[in-house]
């Protein structure tokens, strides 16, 4: 496991977020939830230069938009950010950040990122990210863990850029650790552990050469085999740029959906697609894009 925050050095920023989403109040006794109701952050603390935006509403107050902000645009050796997010019942939370994440390179320290999300009975979260660029001579871990109760419902992703490609840039050195996980009700439904290192990035049981990594994650309760097949047939007509992979698998009741290739921006494209074909089966909306993406 990433060690956490308390042991990284004093030299290094050490900063946290809490965030916790929930409607706009809960029944009284003996009346039930309206069908529609208003999501809202109800609490947010930070330490550290980790914060976010006011929430924004582009689709109605059902549904709650927030940019997480990191104001020193990258993390450098020892750093360690933690992002904890609970999203309460019927809530519906779409995170996403202003930015990519760069992670410098390392002066032999290790920098760590720890992401938990929460979502109660009924809820919905959206973790939607601009990509992680990992600079040449990089040392980190990233850890992703996803908490599912009852017929809570998640999409996410991750994507990971090793060095700087458009500069000419390779990731030749340096590590990282990536752990990926979605559980629901106690039970894993994927748990992935994945050393980027040495030999890895040029094998072809690796990446092959490739510069981008991306992995996106959908489930909810109400996706049974059949909508699945029918999703899947739907992701596997988006084809990626020429020359990258993907593909689209059903595991433990979880859409899979990955790309392999060599363009943040293609990665970007094809998941954006793909979210959108995702989107109304798992949310029951369309997809609405955060207005800082265009920015």
């Amino acid at each position: 496991m990433i060690s956490p925050p308390a042991l990284v050095n004093a030299r290094s920023w050490k900063a946290s977020l809490a965030l916790t989403f929930a409607t706009d109040g809960a029944p009284e006794r003996g009346r039930t939830l309206p069908d529609v109701e208003e999501t809202t952050l109800v609490r947010q603390s930070h330490d550290g230069p980790l914060v976010v935006q006011r929430p924004f509403f582009p689709e109605g107050r059902k549904v709650c938009h927030v940019y997480v902000l990191h104001p020193p645009g990258g993390i450098a050796a020892g750093d360690a950010l933690t992002l904890d997010v609970e999203v309460q019942e019927r809530a519906h939370a779409l995170i996403t950040a202003p930015a990519a994440t760069k992670i410098y390179r390392s002066d032999g320290r290790t920098s760590q990122q720890v992401q938990t999300l929460r979502a109660a009975p009924g809820a919905m979260i959206e973790w939607l990210p601009q990509e992680t660029i990992l600079f040449d001579g990089a040392r980190t871990g990233l850890e992703t863990r996803v908490q599912l109760l009852g017929d809570a419902a998640f999409i996410g992703w991750d994507i990971l850029c090793f060095g700087r490609p458009a500069c000419g840039e390779r990731f030749g050195r340096g590590t990282c650790r990536q752990e990926l996980e979605l559980w629901r009700d106690g039970r894993p439904l994927v748990l992935e552990r994945t050393h980027y290192g040495g030999e890895i990035h040029d094998a072809s049981w690796g990446l092959r050469r490739a510069s981008v990594t991306a992995t996106l994650l959908a489930s909810a309760p109400t996706v049974n085999q059949s909508t699945a097949e029918t999703l899947l047939c739907e992701l596997r007509t988006l084809r990626p740029h020429e020359g990258d992979l993907s593909s689209a698998t059903w595991v433990n009741g979880v859409v899979v959906f990955r790309y392999l290739g060599n363009s943040v921006e293609q990665a970007r494209i094809l998941f954006e697609k793909a979210w959108c074909v995702l989107r109304p089966a798992i949310a029951g909306r369309p997809a609405c894009f955060p207005r800082v993406w265009s920015t």
